[in-house]
């Protein structure tokens, strides 16, 4: 326990994807149920700054929160980004804005308090050298399709260096990767290349398809980390981190997509063919991080292998499917 010991923890989308997994760590780190305030935004919309405000005042019963950690963001696939890159740019850079003010409003500095911030591989520039490096996050902008989302979430970084020299704010930044895992986002628009692959594989499979095709060559690399690693990074950060150093949460790895989709069709028991559309357009040819700083600095190392993590994926959608009545 140690750390967590008699802590109040404030999780803001806490009942999405990756928050969900932050509330099980926690579970598992021996938090009570009581001691985690998930704040939903039914009830707190954060982009508002009186929103922000009333949930420092409201959460544990005007208790202070010691820890805060800010999962929440509006989140899409491509084509989600590219046709509403204002939405996306006003909603994430408001949320961390108004989070982060109110967290010194509510004199949460001065009790010692943590922000943890959950920001994304996305900022990355385009042409950035791979392995990607924390480093090169303010060398230039990130592609158009993920810039709006992108370079909100680096203003809040910027803003919690800001905090820390000025007011002396206790944060720290997480960079994840693409994440899947159970739970993940498995509908069209929202959906990334993981899930997508996962949904379409298993339809194919049940239907007897004799094959499925998948844009571009394959041959371009990503880093895919299962989203309970994901997490435990992220709880990591909140009890060792004092200011917000940017930190990579991914595997290491170049996994071509390739190989992601032949991993996915076994589990999906797909035994047709993949056939590749060189047509479309493969993206990046690499892109991975460098995963050094967060042994380094939080002494984290990825656990789930992607045909672990991916059997899991696969039978949770599965099970959630057939329950809403998706698969025949």
């Amino acid at each position: 326990m140690g750390f967590w010991d008699g802590k109040r923890v404030i999780v803001t989308g806490g009942g999405g994807f990756l928050g969900g997994a932050v509330c099980r760590v926690l579970e598992e780190r021996g938090v009570p149920a009581s001691s985690v305030f998930v704040a939903r935004s039914a009830v707190y919309d954060l982009r508002e700054r009186a929103a922000c405000e009333k949930l420092y005042r409201e959460s544990f019963g005007g208790d202070p929160a010691d820890v805060v950690i800010h999962v929440a963001g509006t989140v899409g696939g491509i084509g989600a980004t590219m046709a509403r890159p204002g939405e996306f740019f006003h909603d994430n850079a408001a949320m961390g804005l108004h989070l982060i003010e109110a967290f010194r409003g509510a004199g949460l500095i001065e009790r010692g308090a943590r922000f943890v911030m959950v920001g994304t591989a996305a900022a990355y520039p385009v042409g950035a050298p791979v392995p990607l490096r924390e480093e090169s996050l303010w060398h230039g902008l990130p592609s158009e399709a993920g810039a709006s989302y992108g370079v909100a979430k680096l203003m809040a970084m910027e803003m919690l260096g800001a905090y820390r020299r000025q007011y002396g704010m206790r944060s720290g930044y997480l960079v994840p990767i693409n994440l899947y895992g159970p739970g993940d986002h498995f509908e069209e628009e929202r959906s990334h290349v993981a899930a997508a692959l996962i949904r379409r594989f298993i339809e194919a499979a049940d239907r007897g398809d004799r094959e499925v095709v998948c844009w571009g060559t394959g041959s371009a690399t990503r880093d895919f980390l299962y989203v309970d690693d994901a997490a435990e990074g992220i709880v990591r950060a909140a009890e060792v981190m004092e200011e917000p150093k940017a930190i990579n949460l991914g595997t290491g790895r170049e996994t071509p997509i390739r190989e992601l989709a032949e991993t996915i069709g076994a589990a999906a028991g797909f035994r047709g063919e993949i056939r590749w559309d060189t047509t479309k357009p493969d993206g990046a040819p690499r892109r991975f991080l460098d995963i050094s700083r967060a042994d380094e600095l939080l002494g984290w190392r990825p656990a789930v292998s992607l045909e672990e993590g991916v059997g899991r994926a696969v039978a949770w959608y599965r099970e959630w499917a057939g329950e809403c009545g998706r698969l025949e």
